[in-house]
């Protein structure tokens, strides 16, 4: 199998279910005692948090390389971040380091026009709904993409930093969320992007009113994938992979 290397903590609570979900994934397909070979570099969130609050994202990018390069050194053959947001800083990882990068809006993408959608709506905070990093990279896969509206926005990276990211899932957030969903699906979404990794921890997508795809599920899949046959996404083609 092939290791990958994750670049976690941003929170803690989502990178458990990146573990649980990538070692769940190994052992259905092998059985028995297989797992996957992981590495996690698990960050202070709270560091983290203070230079985006600070927009300080060229500093972000370099805690995030140096951490890809101290992956890379322990024999990561690909890496993963673990957090939709911290994807705006995902081209200074990638500059740092020798082995392909799997993004995880390469693997929504690749999830939705599997299951045939084409017009996703985004649930995020407010910098992945609304800045480009996130948005270009599914419109290059042909994806068109809605986003709910400057409010809207503002609500939910509320709820997102001032509760999800701190483990509390509450039923006000949930209703924002829900509302949201619908909002989305009112204006040509045919099915929305749950594009914070503890969304599905509030709303797992089988309560959600529309088809939901869980960035963390596409991700752990297309990772899943990588581990136990070197498969890449077509958009993380950056370098080969051995065996």
């Amino acid at each position: 199998m092939h290791r990958i290397g994750l670049l976690g903590g941003m929170s803690w609570h989502s990178t458990v279910q990146y573990y649980r979900g990538l070692n769940m994934a190994v052992a259905d397909a092998r059985g028995g005692h297989a797992s996957a070979p992981l590495l996690i570099d698990s960050a202070d969130f709270a560091e983290i948090r203070a230079l985006q609050v600070a927009d300080r994202w060229e500093t972000a990018g370099d805690v995030l390389a140096a951490a890809a390069q101290r992956l890379v050194a322990g024999g990561a053959e690909a890496l993963a971040i673990a957090t939709n947001l911290m994807h705006k800083v995902a081209p200074a990882v990638e500059a740092s380091v020798d082995v392909p990068l799997i993004h995880i809006a390469d693997a929504v993408a690749q999830e939705a026009r599997l299951a045939g959608h084409g017009t996703l709506g985004i649930l995020g905070t407010a910098r992945t709904m609304q800045d480009d990093f996130y948005r270009a990279r599914l419109a290059a896969h042909g994806i068109d993409v809605v986003v709910p509206d400057p409010e809207t926005c503002r609500t939910l990276d509320r709820w997102i930093f001032d509760e999800l990211t701190q483990g509390y899932f509450t039923d006000p957030a949930r209703s924002d969320f829900l509302a949201a969903m619908t909002a989305l699906q009112a204006r040509g979404a045919d099915a929305v992007v749950l594009g914070c990794t503890e969304i599905g921890i509030l709303i797992p997508p089988a309560e959600a009113p529309m088809p939901a795809l869980d960035s963390v599920d596409a991700h752990v899949s297309v990772l899943s994938r990588f581990c136990l046959r070197g498969e890449l996404p077509a958009a993380s083609r950056a370098a080969p992979v051995a065996g």
